[in-house]
């Protein structure tokens, strides 16, 4: 590990309990924190997490959180009638920007919620997380008030692996979550970015930024943001405006090895696209599935698209001066 990384975990790697709420507050003055929750088909956990940002979160006693918005992106279950229920305000994807049309993909509503949002600090919780504690928000949007120099913080935390069984105890393998940031994104970054390997979850998808920050850097549509925004951020205000927060753990639903295969591969296709503009390969990914005559193979494009920087878009400059 490079001795500039070493230094960057002695002073940007923090737990959540480092800054009590009483300080958070005081720091906090007239700075409008918002919180973004992207979903599609997450009526399961939505209302929950909902619920506990607000009755935690935006109080009189504890008025941190100024703004709750859901986006959804198409869910065809009750994802937007749960989340309004328990107190979000809810904007369809497809309301946002109409001008340009919408692909699907996490990162293209991320990039999307920043028109529609209005905070100086932009907290971005995914919509999925079960046994949720309001430790996710406080934890990353802590350093950004109480700290100027900060621009960017990541939450870090255990995830355990959910193995299927219908026993507690024997269902949840400690520490085995996150495949693809194993096998894929830490190499990654390990061998290109040397200076982001202190970051324990790169891919996590609960992290908080300034919105003078993130309104500079292009948003990934697909599954290649996290990694993406994260790259970015590095070579835009260097990595002592970085920092991540241990929350303690994250419990959510996981995904099968295609879907991981595909998110792998948007993750290189990103990585790629960074390391250099030139030549690529063609971005699709083959897989297998067994089927009654044996292997079936299924090609899928691989997220390519990336939405520039929300200060170049009209209509946000123009809401801006407004």
């Amino acid at each position: 590990m490079l001795e500039e990384v070493e230094r960057w975990l002695d002073r940007r790697s923090w737990s959540v309990a480092d800054r009590p709420m009483e300080r958070i507050l005081a720091a906090k003055r007239n700075t409008k924190v918002s919180v973004v929750l992207p979903a599609l088909n997450e009526e399961a956990t939505v209302g929950d997490i909902v619920a506990v940002i607000r009755r935690e979160l935006m109080t009189e006693a504890v008025p941190l959180v100024d703004e709750l918005v859901v986006i959804d992106s198409g869910s065809t279950d009750r994802t937007a009638e749960v989340a309004a229920a328990a107190g979000a305000r809810v904007v369809p994807r497809d309301a946002i920007l109409p001008r340009i049309p919408a692909v699907p993909g996490k990162g293209e509503v991320l990039w999307r919620s920043l028109m529609v949002t209005s905070g100086d600090v932009v907290c971005f919780v995914d919509a999925d997380l079960r046994d949720f504690s309001a430790d996710f928000v406080t934890g990353i949007v802590g350093p950004l008030l109480t700290d100027p120099d900060i621009d960017f913080v990541k939450a870090t935390y255990d995830r355990p692996f959910d193995t299927g069984s219908d026993e507690p105890a024997s269902g949840q393998t400690p520490g085995q979550g996150g495949r693809v940031t194993e096998l894929v994104a830490r190499p990654l970054l390990n061998l290109h970015w040397p200076q982001l390997a202190g970051f324990v979850q790169p891919l996590g998808g609960e992290y908080a930024a300034r919105r003078s920050l993130l309104e500079r850097l292009p948003f990934p549509v697909g599954y290649g943001v996290e990694l993406g925004l994260l790259v970015d951020a590095l070579h835009t205000v260097g990595l002592d405006a970085l920092a991540q927060v241990d929350v303690g753990v994250r419990k959510h639903r996981h995904q099968d090895e295609r879907a991981l295969g595909r998110m792998a591969a948007a993750i290189y296709r990103t990585a790629q696209l960074r390391l250099s503009r030139g030549h690529l390969v063609r971005p699709r990914l083959t897989q297998f599935e067994r089927g009654e005559d044996g292997f079936t193979p299924r090609t899928y494009a691989v997220d390519t698209e990336e939405r520039p920087p929300m200060a170049d878009i009209t209509e946000y400059t123009r809401r801006r001066v407004a």
